[in-house]
């Protein structure tokens, strides 16, 4: 029998709760440790914070570094954060403690210009240490990139690609609602987009990782974020939004090639999206149209794809990977 993968888990709001819950039903894996601020977290057993009917023999700590010198673990579930520049620390402390990595980041599923030097330190340092660091999660990670990616595998050609998510923002955690804007006036909702303080991360980086992996070179990007106003009474566990309130965001990005759009990503996340769904369509031989009625459910698979991700990246080459140097994550028991 194979020995059980030790986890730790570097985060427990909504997704690091949901990925540990999971973890603790999976066969090969088992949590050995958890790091988080919050006080009403520190000191509580594992088992008691995730409402199971046992304790896991260990309490959450605020400090991750003597975590790491009296624990014996392979891989460190990372959920704390999506911007390169902050959470690096973090990815620093749990390089240098010679464990490997996967992080729900946006940022760090293909980093950009913007980040190429945070990005080439933790690439450095992971190949000085022997491990591993991935970032990865559903959007992006899966639905408007890797999925796409994937189909393209049965083409001859591919000329364009279109992706569209639409997102029922009503029925998901409250970070994310709060992140799109709900519930806002459409003038803060714009002053917050200008100041990057508010909206999806990562669009952009499906975009080009998109691109780089089909060699389509771009001579320009267009990103918008536009605020989708609710015409009507909307109730969420979270929000009561009136009419003319902001419901959520309409966020594209555009590759442009030679006067056309060659890649376009289309993310809508919403309160009150009656039809939810994603949806990709790849212009090439053969044309190829898939739609996933509903959508993929984003929290739950957010912590399923990070789970799933754990053999992997056990058996990868040291260093900083994107979801396309690894093989494609599938369930695992």
């Amino acid at each position: 029998m194979k020995k059980k993968i030790r986890v730790i888990h570097y985060g427990l709001g909504p997704i690091g709760i949901e990925t540990a819950r999971l973890v603790f039903r999976k066969s090969m894996v088992e949590s050995v440790g958890a790091v988080d601020i919050s006080k009403d977290m520190l000191g509580k057993d594992l088992g008691e914070i995730l409402g199971l009917d046992k304790r896991l023999g260990f309490s959450v700590t605020e400090n991750a570094k003597d975590l790491f010198a009296g624990t014996k673990a392979d891989v460190v579930l990372h959920t704390t954060g999506s911007r390169i520049r902050k959470i690096y620390p973090e990815l620093e402390e749990i390089i240098r403690a010679g464990l490997n990595i996967i992080s729900s980041s946006e940022e760090l599923l293909f980093p950009l210009k913007e980040n190429a030097g945070s990005a080439r330190k933790v690439d450095a340092l992971a190949k000085k240490h022997g491990v591993t660091v991935l970032g990865t999660g559903v959007n992006p990670g899966f639905v408007m990139d890797a999925l796409p990616l994937f189909l393209t595998g049965v083409c001859q050609d591919v000329k364009k690609i279109h992706v569209e998510r639409f997102v029922d923002a009503g029925t998901r955690r409250y970070p994310l609602q709060k992140k799109v804007g709900a519930g806002m006036t459409e003038r803060a909702f714009r002053e917050q987009v200008a100041q990057k303080t508010l909206g999806h991360v990562g669009l952009l980086e499906s975009l080009y990782l998109v691109a780089d992996n089909l060699g389509m070179s771009l001579d320009d990007v267009n990103e918008t974020v536009e605020p989708v106003i609710t015409p009507k009474v909307v109730k969420t566990a979270y929000f009561s939004l009136r009419p003319g309130d902001v419901a959520g965001i309409k966020h594209t990005a555009e590759g442009i090639k030679d006067g056309e759009k060659i890649i376009t990503l289309d993310l809508r996340m919403f309160i009150g999206c009656e039809e939810p769904y994603d949806s990709v369509h790849i212009v090439g031989t053969p044309e190829i149209r898939l739609r996933i009625e509903g959508g993929v459910a984003g929290d739950q698979a957010t912590a399923a794809i990070l789970v799933n991700s754990i053999s992997a990246v056990m058996d990868a080459q040291p260093g900083l990977m994107t979801v396309k140097d690894m093989p494609a994550a599938h369930f695992t028991r």
